[in-house]
């Protein structure tokens, strides 16, 4: 894991903590540093300060999500209501407001690292998901378009097997927080800034969908394209 934190006290003890508990830490007290790591180096989680030296970690939070999909819980002195919104909005995972123990610190984690692993979707993990030419394999998490590959984040992923499980169905954005996100609430933004990028992805646009139908006020449905055979739920290798 890596810990953002420019606090050479609090940063001590975090590495002293978590190295006890059997993980493997690296430690940085700046958000370039941060930025190095991640483009360097594999982690399951990211645990960020906000009250960064050179760049305030709601902005670092952006940057590192515009290189990796690791998930990151944020460490903050800050308890404003808004801002934590904003911030699980912008990316973050979770969040922890100082003083906490390292006890609460590691559940988190484990919580969070739970939801990223989780396979999203109605499909078994044994089973392919066929939509037209979208093939999606929740086991091995590749997705793949008339034959080649999805470059997707796990964010993107996640939401795409989910709806893709549910072929032809219009799924509730309210629904798609709780599912994809793990949020009772949140801003539409956060979806749709996803649905844009996978439409990208997928080769089309709001205004010309293939796969990604969004109803205006009810929910977003994913079915195949005109022609293609009819959704299946999944074939067994």
């Amino acid at each position: 894991m890596l810990v953002v934190e420019d606090d050479q006290f609090v940063r001590s003890a975090l590495i002293r903590h978590l190295t006890e508990a059997s993980h493997i830490v690296r430690s940085v007290g700046t958000a370039l540093e941060a930025l190095r790591e991640v483009a360097h180096f594999s982690f399951d989680v990211v645990i960020l300060d906000l009250g960064l030296p050179d760049l305030d970690g709601s902005e670092a939070l952006k940057m590192l999500r515009g290189i990796t999909d690791v998930p990151v819980i944020i460490a903050t002195a800050r308890d404003d209501e808004s801002e934590i919104v904003r911030l699980l909005n912008d990316g973050a995972d979770d969040y922890l407001t100082k003083p906490f123990s390292v006890e609460h610190l590691s559940a988190r984690m484990a919580a969070v690292l739970r939801r990223s692993r989780a396979t999203t979707g109605e499909a078994p993990p044994s089973r392919v998901i066929q939509v037209g030419g979208l093939s999606i394999d929740p086991l091995r998490r590749q997705a793949e378009l008339d034959g080649s590959p999805l470059d997707l984040t796990r964010r993107e992923f996640d939401l795409l097997t989910f709806l893709a499980g549910r072929p032809g169905v219009v799924v509730p954005r309210k629904e798609l927080l709780a599912e994809v996100w793990q949020q009772s609430y949140g801003d539409d933004q956060t979806i749709d800034v996803h649905l844009s990028w996978l439409r990208r992805k997928l080769g089309e646009t709001a205004a010309r969908p293939r796969y990604l139908h969004t109803l205006r006020g009810v929910g977003v449905k994913l079915e195949p394209p005109t022609g293609h055979p009819e959704p299946q739920r999944g074939h067994q290798r």
